[in-house]
């Protein structure tokens, strides 16, 4: 337990150190974005890379990964009956809000998380690709048949295989986990520089994280939308954790710290691709933008509680 709330204080204070060059703006008013950037494109897919090349393939494609997917996906579709005809939201409004109730944060905060907190980054792996190589693109094809968009007319499969192809931690992820399967490795000289470049991700992404919440102040009256707000970070920070536990503990057999870190995994905050991609279709963008502020603020206490029933 020692171990474990040591790694959270680890993770507090270099988003806290972020917050304060966010809130003086020491390095100027777009230092956040880019930061995330250099961590998204470039630190972050050669950290995986190394880490998942080294990892067994059987523990980045199994249990873990069944628990993502199922606990994601039923999280999302009981989202979209509840928003459909309970609130009776159009079909576009609540995918957004489906996404920001069950697609997690896997990169900026979710490993992290892994790499101090579960100790390892290939933790977050099999949430990561399921995420970006499937249930993302599967939403974003939702979102252009039910939203009338001009790239709903594009071939279906060419738009899934191009949404992945374009991620570059997808990618990486691919060819890491092509070494591990053929036991290749990387000479000395090129893996050094690897190992360096990944080492800037996860302070990288924690600051540019820490600057992001300056500013931000969730339940706007006008909006309209506070119940969908709450209902869509309810179901972010408990009842996805929930059935990952559920679904990790009673239908995959897991226990122990790969049970913690399949529940952790669930309780991770809405991701913030969420609000892209709500921007980009103009639908949900309230629920998107609140959800993520209140569910990256209240993640990190509520995976203390996890910690200390499981841990």
């Amino acid at each position: 337990m020692i171990e474990v709330l040591s790694g959270f204080f680890v993770v507090w204070a270099i988003i806290g150190v972020g917050w304060f060059v966010g809130k003086r703006e020491i390095l100027g008013p777009n230092a956040g974005q880019t930061l995330s950037r250099l961590a998204f494109f470039v630190a972050s897919p050669a950290l995986l890379f190394e880490t998942l090349s080294k990892a067994r393939l059987e523990d980045v494609l199994g249990p873990q990964l069944a628990a993502a997917a199922i606990s994601g996906t039923v999280v999302g579709i009981i989202y979209v009956l509840l928003s459909k005809f309970a609130l009776k939201r159009k079909m576009p409004e609540a995918l957004i809000g489906a996404m920001s109730a069950s697609q997690a944060n896997s990169a900026n905060l979710g490993i992290p998380i892994a790499v101090y907190v579960l100790g390892d980054a290939s933790y977050v792996a099999p949430l990561l690709i399921f995420q970006l190589a499937f249930y993302n693109p599967v939403y974003l094809m939702a979102l252009d048949a039910t939203h009338g968009s001009r790239s709903a007319k594009q071939n279906p499969l060419l738009k899934f295989l191009l949404i992945i192809l374009r991620n570059p931690v997808i990618v990486a992820s691919a060819l890491a986990l092509l070494f591990s399967a053929l036991h290749l490795q990387l000479p000395d000289p090129v893996l050094q520089p690897i190992h360096f470049i990944g080492g800037a991700a996860v302070p990288a992404m924690l600051m540019s994280f820490g600057m992001s919440l300056n500013g931000n102040r969730p339940f706007s009256a006008a909006s309209g939308r506070r119940t969908d707000i709450v209902i869509a970070s309810a179901f972010k920070l408990i009842l996805h954790p929930a059935l990952a536990f559920l679904v990790a503990h009673f239908v995959l057999g897991l226990n122990g710290h790969a049970l913690f870190a399949a529940t952790i995994a669930g309780a991770l905050p809405t991701a913030q691709n969420v609000f892209v991609a709500a921007t980009r279709y103009q639908q949900g963008i309230t629920i998107a933008k609140d959800t993520v502020l209140i569910t990256t603020v209240i993640a990190v206490p509520a995976m203390l509680v996890i910690a200390a029933f499981l841990h």
